[in-house]
């Protein structure tokens, strides 16, 4: 009778997920062995989440950021499922999807990402727009449009969070409104990028004041109304208009998560082995927003995109070693810096003993993400076009 080959299932196609998968994918399977991998995501599209700010300002185009998975995994042996995931059985090892097929699993990675909890303040589920997928940035686009098209003389944008994707999306919404824009960051702490290195919280900071963008530090979100945020400072509160309200802070896991019976953090977070391992269910593998894991060096791992790329690697030896009898290997978390967007054909990074900012370093992060494209059939049309482009305009100045 012959033995029918593994499953290895994955949920989430953002950094984590994917590239798990293309790296699975591309191991030495012995050819008996070789498993049957399944990706699933509730989008056809996988995002290039750093770059989404540039849909905004029109800086790049759809296809660029969010290639079709059917595209990326293209000659590959990586099945890809588009599906919602309604429920996880961890003991009968099957994942349940809304509408779709039941899937077993012998090994499930999960990297289903966090959402942006907008429950916790009253109005913030109703009124604010939230910055994580490619549908938010669609919904912020079509909004945009309308706040542009309207008579009014200004266009009031509050920003809660002064993290990187709050600045990131202050100075791309100042460039977009221009003289119409009248945009505030909001930030409980007592500094913009708290986390950051020094270089770019300085170059961030010039970079908002000159775009005239106000900043609120130590003050939080009492309420949010249809036009109108409460802000409360030093007890006082304040109710201001805003036509636009973008909630960047906070992670939580979905409720899919939650409700696993898994070691879990108070952000619905799954706490790991420094093997990316859930505790008590080796077969489980956890990595990027959802993973709340200490490296081999016992430090802890930030939810960024860098870290999920770092740990797709990981995950997908250690699925193989699993599978294989070899020895796991213990995540190495490696800081290879920051890079932020400020504005249009701007840009901070610092990190590895490099500090750039302007152009060059807008520049510089470009090429950073392009050598980071899922593919090199993507890379090169990404390539091409942003070459290309440039002396389009050169030679036919609108």
């Amino acid at each position: 009778m012959t033995q029918q080959p593994a499953r290895i299932c994955i949920l989430g196609g953002g950094f984590g997920g994917l590239y798990t998968a293309l790296r699975l994918s591309q191991l030495p399977w012995e050819k008996a062995s070789k498993p049957e991998i399944v990706l699933v995501d509730k989008s056809d599209r996988f995002v290039f989440t750093p770059l989404l700010y540039e849909l905004l300002t029109g800086e790049l185009q759809t296809w660029e950021i969010a290639p079709p998975f059917a595209e990326i995994l293209n000659n590959t042996e990586v099945r890809f499922c588009q599906g919602v995931v309604a429920g996880i059985d961890v003991e009968q090892h099957r994942v349940y999807l809304q509408d779709g097929p039941e899937i077993p699993y012998d090994k499930l990675v999960l990297a289903l990402g966090g959402e942006s909890p907008l429950d916790i303040v009253p109005g913030a589920s109703s009124y604010a727009f939230s910055f994580r997928t490619l549908s938010d940035a669609y919904r912020l686009e079509e909004r945009l449009r309308v706040l542009e098209a309207s008579e009014a003389d200004k266009i009031r944008v509050a920003i809660v969070g002064a993290g990187y994707c709050g600045v990131e999306l202050a100075c791309k919404l100042a460039d977009r409104l221009g003289e119409r824009g009248r945009l505030r960051l909001i930030e409980q702490s007592d500094r913009i990028l708290r986390t950051s290195p020094e270089f770019n919280r300085e170059t961030a900071r010039k970079a908002i004041e000159a775009r005239g963008i106000w900043i609120d530090l130590e003050t939080t979100v009492d309420s949010i109304g249809p036009d109108t945020i409460s802000l409360l400072y030093k007890s006082q509160l304040d109710t201001i208009p805003a036509e636009l309200i973008l909630w960047t802070v906070g992670m939580q896991g979905s409720a899919v998560v939650r409700n696993l019976p898994l070691k879990q953090n108070q952000r619905s977070q799954l706490t790991t082995t420094p093997t990316l391992q859930a505790i008590d269910h080796p077969e489980i593998f956890v990595l990027g927003d959802l993973a709340d894991c200490r490296d081999g060096e016992g430090q802890q791992v930030p939810d960024s995109a860098q870290a999920a790329y770092q740990q797709s690697d990981f995950a997908a030896w250690n699925v193989w070693a699993s599978l294989c009898d070899r020895p796991l290997l213990s995540f190495q978390y490696q800081n290879l810096g920051e890079m932020l967007t400020l504005g249009t054909d701007s840009a901070t990074i610092s990190g590895m003993g490099v500090q750039l900012d302007g152009q060059l370093a807008y520049l510089a992060r470009r090429l950073a993400y392009l050598y980071r494209m899922p593919n090199s059939e993507h890379q090169l049309r990404v390539g091409v076009n942003w070459i290309a482009n440039p002396i389009l305009e050169l030679i036919n100045p609108s």
